[in-house]
């Protein structure tokens, strides 16, 4: 049996600014944030494009930087963002 849970996506930068939208709740049967991004990437453009495998994305579950190994749990929060270089 699959189990479905409900998490909140937020989405900063230049992935935002392709998505057109900061958050939003989605619905998934993905057990780790890589069967998320694999989802998301499923729906096609724009998703496709701003979280394409090619791309480097840094993730975060609930505030904490993670890799896509990392479980989701119902009502977590993942955010998805560029890397970041400063100087």
């Amino acid at each position: 049996m699959t189990t479905t849970i409900t998490v909140t996506l937020r989405f900063f930068a230049s992935i935002r600014e392709a998505l057109g939208c900061g958050s939003e709740s989605c619905a998934t049967s993905a057990n780790d944030v890589a069967g998320l991004r694999d989802m998301l990437i499923a729906r096609g453009a724009p998703y496709a494009d701003a979280l394409d495998r090619g791309k480097s994305v840094r993730i975060a579950v609930d505030q904490q930087l993670c890799n896509e190994s990392a479980p989701l749990r119902d009502g977590a929060e993942v955010a998805f963002f560029p890397p970041v270089t400063g100087g």
